[in-house]
């Protein structure tokens, strides 16, 4: 088992989650008997660290495999292989008995606010599930903590007999964060968190999540397909294609650095605040390849604009090309 790549630059006492290897692979069944035909790849040989009070953003096109990553790390899905290591604990092979007492530490906002809403629960029931089924304090104690989270979250405890429907979609997804923060996580993915937001609402949840993280010391991995966004919030940023990781680097490095190809090319598309700075749109041709059958080699080498023979017949690894920044490319990296 191969070490993640950023734990040269971390002591081990400071790396709450570790992921190493990391594989979730979909069966496809076919034939009389269901038998196993072929695999889908949806994550795979995934290795990074996060640190505690860290954000770390995971960055990527539809298909590249973030959501699946966040959720195999809490075991919503279980991993095909690989280690997943929480606060020193393997929590890859506990029972679910006992991962059910670590699910306390280790909570997830949703994507869609609405969909992870009961609608026919009023809010006070919504977040009161989340520190019943934990046990947190007497019944008293809940009520008082189920206003505090919606205070902190920037709504009244007047809404607490409100149902999601009578709420905005910012709204919504604050009461997501609020029902997250319920049992004082220590660790939270936040998979794609404004996405279904309009664009106006978007930075109040982006910033609503920065404050709390400094407020709570939370450490968080983030979920996003907007590089705008993630850069906003996050310490580093973990970018993936077709259920690998290309590039892991510090935020700010990473924006004005970037160093693998496909970075580059997804850097090319943000919006500059500047009106008057010429960026060069580096084009990527093509669809995302299947996770059933992925390009071998490199598997970004389909796409490339800076592929060569030799990119069909290597696995790039990971490799530290400045201080901090790794890239898996058989170009850039030393």
């Amino acid at each position: 088992m191969t070490d993640t790549p950023d734990m040269a630059n971390a002591e081990p006492r400071d790396v709450l989650l570790k992921v190493s290897d990391l594989r979730k692979y979909f069966p496809i069944r076919g034939g009389m008997l269901r038998r196993v035909v072929n695999n889908i790849k949806a994550i795979d040989d995934v290795s990074f660290d996060i640190r505690r009070g860290e954000v770390v953003g995971l960055v990527g096109e539809s298909g590249s495999g973030k959501t699946t990553v966040g959720r195999t790390i809490l075991r919503l899905l279980e991993p095909t292989s690989g280690l997943i290591e929480f606060d020193g604990v393997d929590i890859g092979r506990l029972p679910k008995d006992e991962m059910r007492r670590h699910r306390k530490r280790m909570q997830i906002v949703f994507q869609d606010p609405y969909a992870s809403l009961n609608p026919r629960e009023k809010i006070r029931t919504v977040l009161g599930h989340a520190l019943a089924v934990h046990n947190v304090g007497t019944s008293a104690d809940r009520e008082q903590r189920i206003v505090e989270l919606l205070e902190q979250v920037g709504l009244s405890g007047d809404y607490l007999d409100r149902f999601p429907h009578e709420f905005s979609g910012g709204q919504r997804q604050r009461i997501g964060i609020a029902r997250a923060l319920a049992v004082e996580p220590d660790f939270i993915v936040a998979d794609e968190p404004v996405s279904a937001l309009d664009v106006s609402i978007q930075a109040q949840v982006v910033n609503l999540l920065d404050d709390l993280k400094a407020k709570f010391n939370l450490t968080m991995l983030f979920i996003a397909h907007d590089l705008a966004v993630v850069e906003h919030i996050s310490d580093r940023v973990i970018v993936m294609y077709l259920g690998r990781i290309m590039e892991i680097a510090p935020t700010r490095k990473l924006y004005r650095s970037p160093n693998h190809p496909y970075t580059k090319a997804l850097l090319s598309a943000v919006p500059s605040p500047d009106i008057h700075a010429r960026k060069e749109r580096i084009i990527l041709t093509g669809d995302i390849p299947s996770p059933i059958n992925p390009p071998s080699g490199c598997v970004f080498r389909t796409r490339c604009p800076s592929a060569i023979p030799d990119c069909a017949k290597v696995v790039p690894q990971l490799k530290e090309v400045s201080p901090g920044q790794f890239s898996a490319c058989i170009r850039t990296a030393p």
